[in-house]
């Protein structure tokens, strides 16, 4: 296992290059999935892969803190992108899987794979884990069946995938950028890390008046 997750699957044939420079601000991308106040100072853009290690133990381990102390409190707009690693038609069934009934668990569909990567064996299927965690966020499995051979979601998911690659020009995962600017590349970042770049951006924000 590499340092950071390389992009794989869908993603493969696009360009890969480096991040860009700090302040280069990220807009709306499309399919963006997102909680907390739109109008935050601070717009935080996650992009994952729900086959990465690095971004379950984020969400496993920091994110439930990082959620608390900024999304719910107003302080911060957070987005999640998607990106496909190793083995890419599983990451790329579970964020199809998570947008099934218009997206409106996602964020539960994400918790739960994230949780059930350690169910995963080698050799085995995870088709039956999916659907279990589909079925407990009202997923019927003739739905679950569908969304997975929909062509409109597949094309819509190649979509986010070239925009991430080609617009984003992100490499692996996990990524963060705080307010358009792309946190120093690690693995997992503490609450620690996050408590400095959300600061600096706050101050930031706070003598433009608002969010770039």
């Amino acid at each position: 296992m590499t340092r950071r997750d390389a992009i794989a699957g869908a993603a493969a044939g696009a360009a890969l290059v480096v991040a860009p420079a700090a302040g280069a601000a990220i807009k709306a991308a499309p399919g963006d999935m997102n909680l907390g106040k739109p109008t935050a100072p601070v717009h935080v853009v996650e992009y994952l892969s729900l086959t990465c290690p690095h971004c379950a133990h984020f969400h496993e381990e920091v994110f439930p803190a990082f959620k608390a102390k900024y999304i719910d409190t107003g302080q911060v707009y957070f987005t999640i992108r998607e990106l496909l690693t190793a083995p890419a038609n599983v990451a790329a069934a579970g964020f199809l899987m998570a947008r099934c009934n218009g997206g409106t668990r996602y964020f539960q569909v994400v918790d739960q794979v994230f949780k059930s990567q350690s169910r995963w064996k080698p050799g085995a299927p995870i088709k039956p884990i999916f659907l279990e965690i589909a079925k407990a966020n009202g997923i019927t499995e003739p739905q679950f069946e569908a969304c997975l051979v929909d062509e409109k979601g597949s094309a819509a998911l190649q979509a986010r995938l070239e925009y991430a690659t080609q617009t984003d020009k992100v490499t692996g995962t996990p990524a963060f950028f705080i307010n358009g600017a792309p946190m120093s590349n690690q693995e997992v970042p503490t609450l620690a890390d996050l408590d400095a770049a959300i600061g600096k951006a706050l101050k930031a924000a706070n003598k433009t008046g608002g969010r770039r």
